[in-house]
């Protein structure tokens, strides 16, 4: 079962944002981007293409800016933290790729998918290409546990992809099982991200333990904005298809909680719907107005701001500064996306 949800700390009111992380991260995010264009270069000309055309589709980067943010908040003054930011992005990029190859996506940040522009065989191909360079970096830093932590994390990643294909369509799946895969899925590149930076700055197992609950606990909060507003948000917001999820039968919290709630039409409904045989905007509708009845969207938000509270708290042993600001504020902007 899930813990009592606690809200997150009210701060002065604003609309939350990366804004802080952005700044504390910019010098540093240059660095990387440095070495992400370097680094995705290749003879064969259809790899930097294709992968740029990803890189460079928008994204925040939010993920090698946690790994600088955490940085920060240690006051490591290396530069070791560059190279690793990078590969967490191009492990983050290769999956992508291939998530997209798997879940037959059209559309990623409001762009058309390397995959519906390059074919699938280039996709994966091309996702491989990151995989490797992600190690080659890692392998440079020369530290035995960076590269444990994130060879650790791609496979988890990778295991929780299968999970969530086996999952896929299964109703019956438990709220536990859907945590599991999220946490494995999302939040070990979010966790491993944040933990590296107290490996290079040397500040003791404590503070890499706190990092990485933060980093985890932010990732399960971001995935489970992320299924709530595939529900009640829109293309333009999203930069993916609104219902994408639903149509592709993807067991989530916010279709887990109304499947529970729901009469035995219902369930039968979210039966033939999962499963593919009832799954048009007719339906989409339907499944819309069920999970405002049963609550089920609100409650998953609920259960987002949970692990957010969770998150802030795990910062709770370092000291106040704009670094642990911007931190925290990145929790609040991630749960504010479905607001």
């Amino acid at each position: 079962m899930v813990a009592t949800v606690h809200p997150l700390r009210k701060r002065d009111g604003a609309t939350p944002s990366i804004a802080g992380l952005v700044t504390l991260t910019a010098s540093g995010l240059t660095a990387v981007n440095h070495v992400i264009i370097d680094r995705m270069q290749s003879p064969v000309a259809l790899i930097p293409q294709l992968a740029g055309h990803l890189i460079a589709g928008g994204g925040k980067r939010l993920r090698p800016m946690l790994t600088l943010g955490c940085a920060a908040l240690l006051d490591y003054a290396g530069d070791r933290h560059y190279k690793l930011a990078a590969a967490v992005e191009f492990i983050h990029t290769a999956t992508l790729l291939h998530d997209d190859v798997v879940d037959a996506s059209g559309l990623r940040r409001g762009q058309a998918t390397a995959n519906r522009l390059w074919g699938n065989p280039a996709s994966v191909l091309v996702g491989d290409f990151l995989f490797s360079r992600s190690f080659e970096l890692m392998v440079e830093d020369g530290s035995l546990k960076v590269l444990k932590i994130l060879s650790s994390a791609s496979a988890i990643i990778a295991e929780g992809e299968v999970a969530q294909l086996t999952a896929q369509r299964d109703v019956e799946t438990t709220e536990d099982r859907y945590l599991e895969i999220i946490t494995a899925k999302t939040a070990a590149l979010f966790a491993a991200a944040c933990q590296i930076s107290g490996v290079v700055a040397e500040r003791g197992p404590a503070a890499e333990a706190a990092l990485e609950a933060y980093g985890r606990n932010l990732g399960i909060a971001f995935q489970l904005v992320d299924d709530a507003i595939d529900y009640v948000s829109d293309a333009d917001t999203m930069g993916k298809d609104a219902g994408d999820d639903f149509r592709d039968g993807k067991i989530t919290l916010p279709v887990i909680l109304a499947y529970a709630r729901g009469s035995e039409g219902e369930r039968q409904f979210w039966r033939d719907a999962m499963t593919g045989r009832a799954a048009g905007d007719a339906e989409l509708a339907r499944a819309s107005a069920l999970l405002a009845r049963t609550n089920a969207v609100t409650d998953t938000l609920a259960r987002a701001r949970h692990y957010g509270a969770r998150a802030i708290d795990a910062l709770a042993g370092f000291p106040n500064g704009p670094a642990r600001t911007a931190l925290t504020e990145t929790v609040e902007f991630a749960i504010a996306r479905a607001f």
